[in-house]
């Protein structure tokens, strides 16, 4: 009877002691798992242009390119054809969704052209600037400039022969407002200036080579990557439906024109 009693005493302990090790393992197991929740950052992002922002639903390439490196983004877009900062900065609905959201990033985006031209720049884009600067600093977000690209013939009319003669004063006409108020530029613009530098085969622009073909949203997507989160793009597995090598150089150049230079685009 004693040796029963040991047996079925040590049965019992086994049981005990392998089900106080079952439990033990699931706190540390839940853990983990929240662990991997926190690497999800929330960020919402407000997109304020035209055109060029809502080509190829830049916003959603943005977003999905974001969730592959880990962050949760809600992107929301104001962008009607055609529409300068200027008329943005008198819009209700501009204006709405800057106050009734809970940003953390304003990007602005002004009409193709105006940058690139002193006396559109000042008078227009420069006053629409400042005052939607004001609204969205009160409003607890950083602003964003969106520095946009050259066209693909220039802009004769303007006396710009070529891409890059419009170009140059396009970053110039973002670059002086930002210094004046310290807010962050995306190089989009410059990042696709690097990119057909090396790869002089490469097309960014649509047929009109005025708006983004693919390549170029994508392009863009990763310069804001970038400039957001203040990583680089480089390896994420979100491609957008582009070739791996296109998509691995494109990040590359988007990291390299960004990281470069992070006191010139008031990247702290």
């Amino acid at each position: 009877m004693r040796r029963y009693r040991w047996i079925i005493i040590t049965f019992i302990l086994i049981l005990f002691i392998g089900s106080s090790c079952i439990v033990a393992q699931f706190p540390y197991r839940e853990t983990q798992v929240i662990q991997d929740d926190d690497l999800l950052k929330e960020q919402q992002v407000l997109f304020i242009g035209n055109s060029y922002t809502s080509s190829n639903n830049f916003p959603q390439i943005f977003t999905k390119l974001a969730q592959a490196g880990g962050y949760n983004v809600s992107a929301l877009m104001k962008a009607e054809g055609g529409w300068t900062l200027s008329k943005h900065s008198q819009s209700i609905g501009s204006d709405n969704l800057i106050q009734q959201q809970s940003l953390n990033y304003v990007v602005l985006q002004e009409q193709s052209i105006i940058p690139s031209n002193p006396k559109d720049r000042e008078q227009s884009m420069y006053p629409a600037i400042r005052l939607l600067n004001e609204e969205i600093e009160n409003s607890g977000a950083d602003v964003v400039l969106f520095m946009t690209w050259g066209r693909r013939d220039g802009l004769p009319e303007s006396e710009y022969n070529d891409f890059l003669e419009m170009q140059k004063e396009l970053e110039k006409g973002y670059q002086q407002i930002a210094d004046e108020l310290n807010v962050m530029v995306s190089p989009v613009g410059t990042a696709w200036q690097n990119a057909l530098e090396k790869n002089t085969q490469l097309v960014l622009w649509q047929e009109d080579g005025s708006h983004p073909n693919m390549n170029g949203s994508y392009l863009a997507a990763c310069v804001f990557y970038a400039v957001i989160f203040g990583e680089s793009p480089e390896g994420l597995a979100y491609m957008a439906g582009l070739q791996e090598d296109l998509g691995y150089f494109l990040q590359s150049v988007a990291a390299d024109t960004v990281f470069d230079d992070l006191e010139r685009w008031n990247i702290e």
